[in-house]
């Protein structure tokens, strides 16, 4: 971001002009990359944090009983898809704004616009980075669930993974809404962390989906996070 990219020859062959165009947009990734792994905190609270949630909770030893409320199914099973969207849910809605945000008040987007690579390839690289930490997240914590605390894998992989990038695109699309609508990277913080609380609510994080009353279940399933828990849950079973 700090360098204009070269701009490419005025008459490229087919193939040399597709080259050219895709350098300066991997150039771009590069650079979020670095910068993004410099922050580690982003990281823990995105891949690391909800897996290690997981791990403690399946220490508790109520949690590793059956629950004749849940039909017999353990808690820790419930907390699985629960830490799934913790990931999403941190990753699009609370990390991802402020970054955005911030690149726009500080002019960077702006003056983006005037070199061969677009706003957009930015823009696409942060989402790419936030939802492949998160992609870490929903492995570990399904590898957590199976060896620590002996949670099946999801019998219904196409289901799950439909489930998931359906999830996936809601987070990162409502922290891009965030950042659309936010003037500041401190705003961006503040609505940010207004909406995390209900979505995680949503998605089960204080009372599993499968343990709310009927009513209060089916009024979490018209947001975007209960949906997912419960289309989580089911192709997890």
């Amino acid at each position: 971001m700090s360098a204009t990219p070269t701009p490419a020859p005025a008459v490229p062959s087919a193939s040399g002009g597709s080259a050219a165009a895709r350098r300066p947009h991997r150039a771009v990734l590069r650079a979020e990359t670095r910068l993004f792994l410099r922050e580690p905190g982003n990281f823990f609270w995105i891949a690391v944090f909800p897996p290690g949630l997981l791990a403690l909770l399946g220490l508790i030893p109520t949690f590793r009983e059956p629950d004749p409320n849940l039909g017999g199914v353990r808690l820790i099973e419930t907390y699985v898809p629960v830490t799934v969207l913790v990931a999403l849910i941190v990753s699009g809605v609370q990390a991802l704004p402020p970054v955005i945000t911030g690149y726009r008040e500080r002019g960077i987007l702006r003056r983006m616009s005037a070199t061969p690579v677009r706003p957009s390839a930015l823009l696409a690289a942060q989402m790419g980075l936030h939802g492949a930490a998160a992609l870490v997240s929903v492995l570990l914590s399904l590898a957590v669930g199976r060896i620590a605390c002996g949670v099946g894998l999801p019998e219904q992989v196409a289901g799950y993974l439909l489930a998931l990038l359906l999830a996936a695109a809601a987070a990162l699309a409502m922290g891009a809404l965030v950042a659309a609508f936010s003037p500041t990277a401190k705003v961006a913080t503040a609505v940010g962390s207004v909406v995390f609380l209900p979505m995680m609510f949503a998605a089960g994080v204080w009372l599993p989906v499968q343990a709310m009353p009927d009513a209060l279940a089916t009024a979490v399933g018209f947001v975007p996070f209960g949906a997912a828990a419960e289309a989580l849950g089911q192709a997890a079973a």
